[in-house]
Parts: structure tokens; C-alpha cells; sequence
């Protein structure tokens, strides 16, 4: 195939200064590799830390919040225009347990976007074993939804989490509360609550979430013991757990559950503020050390080009004098910089590939993390050679518009 001419003298001007031509390609290779580093890096932790929280939080949390005297009340006694004013306004009592909660989950899972529906009784207990005590809570679930909604089966490190619903009184305590309290798998345990009568349990499992609070409080039984451990009736639920096709919906959808329901529903989000506000954070520092690379590499591949301009001044004279236009020269110079970034693109990604496979075999060991968490998001790669090249043709267009503004005459009589 005959190449442009234009394209022919732009290749011959690259492939004459070969030295020049790897250097600058080198900086745009090293700016990509790094670019699909870090945002493999980033995804990749993004994406565990997201996971790990989603190991005991569901997307949306239905529950009956405690509200603040307001002055509704003095509204409904005092009906006339005058301003009421609530002076030192209390936390109203009322009922921790939803009205008609499976009429509630039907109702939840009519919509579209809901994935899995779970009912939960929360009870705060006091752990007994001997003479020594410990504060808690037990969650009262069906154990099965459980496992679909939050991997239980993953977490166990000892039982098995089935017998939740086989054997009466038995209960799925955390590895911590196991360690304090010394207990093993078919030891019982006494557990009481505030409002209800102690109970003896036996315990059929223990589970690890690494996480240390979850595991030094938490337990779990089946519903009806939970509600035995509260005193409370069959119909008592404290909390409905709800898991969405697209967990980036969940603040949406919260909004119209509460309205819908009039309950307060906690999106993940809001539950998981701290941990994105520390997604934002390293997601702000690895786009500017990314964007701070390819700087760098622009600036190589300007000045390469500039001492390009300067060495082939009589060249592009004649070239002008020959009869090809500013455009033209524009052209030629413009495409050894698409050219050096579609060279060092290419190798960049195959570099940041390579980079990044084998970070992602770093052992780590830690809790349930084994390995480096590493991501193979392939529009990141996409991004990243359109990234490569318009850095190269930002860099490239100033010396090929310089170069087309020579004269031919002047550098010629010169």
C-alpha cells in the first residue's frame, strides 16, 4: 500500500533518529504502564473493601428509627397562627419493631431493582459462660437468606451454620466472643436480654469476618429464638435487609422505600461514609501522580520534536519551497507525535498488563485478604492509549504549527 507522502517523511524523520525516537516512546510506554497500574491498584482495593463490607451490610437497611419531639403535637392543641416553639425536646418512646413486616418485604419485593429481601429481629444481650460476662447482639435471621445475602458459609471457621434451624436454642457465635468467653462448638452458653428471660444455647458454630467488632459482639439464632430472647410475639422483625440488582442504586431506591413505607432506610452509602470518603481520597492522589507521568512524557516528546524543528530547518525550508503548505508541514510533524504515542501506547499497555498480573500474585496473608487485590478493568486500557495519544498530540501541535510557520526564503538566503 503507497503511503502519503506526508506520512512517508514523517516516518523517514522518526526512523533517522532512532535514539530520539525510543526515548520519547519510553516516556509515554512508562506513563501508561503506570497509569493502568494504578487504576488497576485502585479498582482493584476499591473493589474488596466495597465487598468486605458488604460481607455483614446489606445495600438498604429497613428499620424503625427513634425521632425527636417536634411540634407537631402543640400544633394539633394550639390551632391558631402563633409560633410554637419545642424548648429542650425529648427522644419519643415507641416500638423498635415493624407494623406488618412481611406485608412490608411483599411490598419490597414488587420492585424491580431488589435483588433479595431478608427479615432480622436484633436483640442486645449479655453472653454468660461461668463468671465471666459479655455485652452483645444477637441477630435473629433466617439463616439460609443469610447465606445467600452476606456468604455466612465463607466466614465459618468451625460447626456447621445449618443446625440454626435443626437444633433448638442453638446459636452461631463470632471468633471473638469464642476466645473471651472460651467456648467451644457444643458448649452452651447463657444469653439474656434486657426485656426477656436468660436463655441457654448451645453453640453449633463460630465465625471469622475479621472484622474485630463484629466478632467480639455478634451472634446469630433463628427468628423465633430471638423473639423468645425479647419476650416478643411471632410478628416481631426490628429490621428488614434488602440487597439490589446494583448496589450504586441504593440511595435512590432508600429514598422511596421511605417514602413508600415510612421507615428510615440506611443505604450502604450513608452507612459507609468514611470508607468513601477514603475511595475519593486515593482516587484524587492516583490521578494526579497519572496525570503528573503523562505530563512528563509530553514534555519529552515537545521538546524531542522542537529539536527536530531546529535541526531540520533547511529541510522543511525547501519542503515550503517545493510547494507544500503550512498544513502539510503541520501534518508531517503532528504525526511523528500520533506515531510516538501509538508505539509507547501499545507497550504501555502490554508493560501494565504484565505489571499488574504480577502484583496481583504478591501474597499477602492478611485476615481473608491472600493475595494483593489487583483489577483487570479493560476500559482502563482503552483509556489508557486514549489518554497516551491525545498527551502526545497536545505536546506534538505547537511544534508542528511552528513548523509550518517557517519561511522558506529567510532560512534559505540565511
Amino acid at each position: 500500500m503507497k503511503l502519503n507522502v506526508n506520512t512517508e517523511i514523517a516516518l523517514t524523520y522518526l526512523s533517522t533518529r532512532k535514539k530520539q525516537t525510543i526515548v520519547a516512546s519510553m516516556g509515554v510506554m512508562f506513563g501508561i504502564s503506570m497509569f493502568i497500574f494504578m487504576q488497576s491498584l485502585m479498582k482493584g482495593t476499591n473493589d474488596y473493601f466495597e465487598k468486605m463490607s458488604f460481607t455483614n451490610t446489606p445495600h438498604i437497611r429497613l428499620y424503625s428509627e427513634n425521632r425527636v419531639a417536634d411540634g407537631h403535637m402543640l400544633e394539633s392543641f394550639l390551632k391558631d397562627n402563633s409560633l410554637k416553639i419545642l424548648a429542650n425536646p425529648k427522644q419519643l418512646k415507641q416500638n423498635q419493631g415493624l407494623t406488618n413486616p412481611y406485608g412490608l418485604i411483599a411490598q419490597i419485593l414488587r420492585n424491580p431493582e431488589v435483588d433479595a429481601v431478608t427479615p432480622q429481629v436484633t436483640a442486645n444481650v449479655i453472653y454468660n459462660s461461668g463468671s465471666v460476662q459479655l455485652t452483645g447482639m444477637v441477630a435473629g435471621v433466617n439463616i439460609a437468606a443469610e447465606d445467600r445475602m452476606f456468604d455466612v458459609q465463607g466466614n465459618m471457621i468451625a460447626g456447621d451454620f445449618h443446625g440454626l434451624e435443626r437444633v433448638n436454642n442453638s446459636v452461631l457465635i463470632g471468633k471473638g466472643i469464642a476466645d473471651k468467653l472460651s467456648l467451644h462448638v457444643g458448649d452452651n452458653i447463657t444469653v439474656r436480654s434486657g426485656s426477656g428471660s436468660p436463655m441457654i444455647m448451645r453453640v453449633i458454630g463460630i465465625f471469622a469476618t475479621t472484622v474485630k467488632q463484629i466478632d467480639e459482639t455478634k451472634s446469630y439464632s433463628n427468628i423465633t429464638q430471638a423473639q423468645n430472647l425479647l419476650g416478643k410475639d411471632r410478628s416481631y422483625v426490628t429490621d428488614i435487609k434488602i440487597n439490589l440488582k446494583n448496589y450504586n442504586n441504593a440511595p435512590q431506591v432508600a429514598r422511596e422505600l421511605e417514602a413508600v413505607t415510612g421507615y428510615k432506610a440506611e443505604d450502604w452509602v450513608t452507612a459507609n461514609e468514611q470508607l468513601k470518603a477514603a475511595f475519593k481520597i486515593r482516587a484524587i492522589i492516583l490521578n494526579s501522580v497519572i496525570g503528573v507521568l503523562l505530563l512528563v512524557a509530553g514534555f519529552g516528546i515537545y521538546n524531542i520534536l522542537n529539536m527536530t524543528i531546529y535541526e531540520k530547518i533547511k529541510e522543511i525550508a525547501i519542503l515550503k519551497a517545493q510547494g507544500f503548505s503550512g498544513p502539510a508541514v503541520t501534518s508531517i510533524f503532528l504525526q511523528q507525535a500520533i506515531y510516538i504515542g501509538l508505539m509507547g501506547g501499545i507497550i504501555g499497555i502490554v508493560i501494565g498488563f504484565l505489571i499488574t498480573f504480577g502484583v496481583s500474585r504478591i501474597y499477602i496473608g492478611a485476615g481473608t485478604l491472600k493475595y494483593l487485590p489487583m483489577s483487570f478493568y479493560i476500559p482502563h486500557y482503552i483509556e489508557a492509549i486514549c489518554f497516551g495519544v491525545l498527551t502526545t498530540i497536545a505536546a506534538g501541535f505547537f511544534p508542528a504549527r511552528k513548523a509550518s510557520k517557517v519561511d522558506p526564503v529567510t532560512i534559505i538566503r540565511g
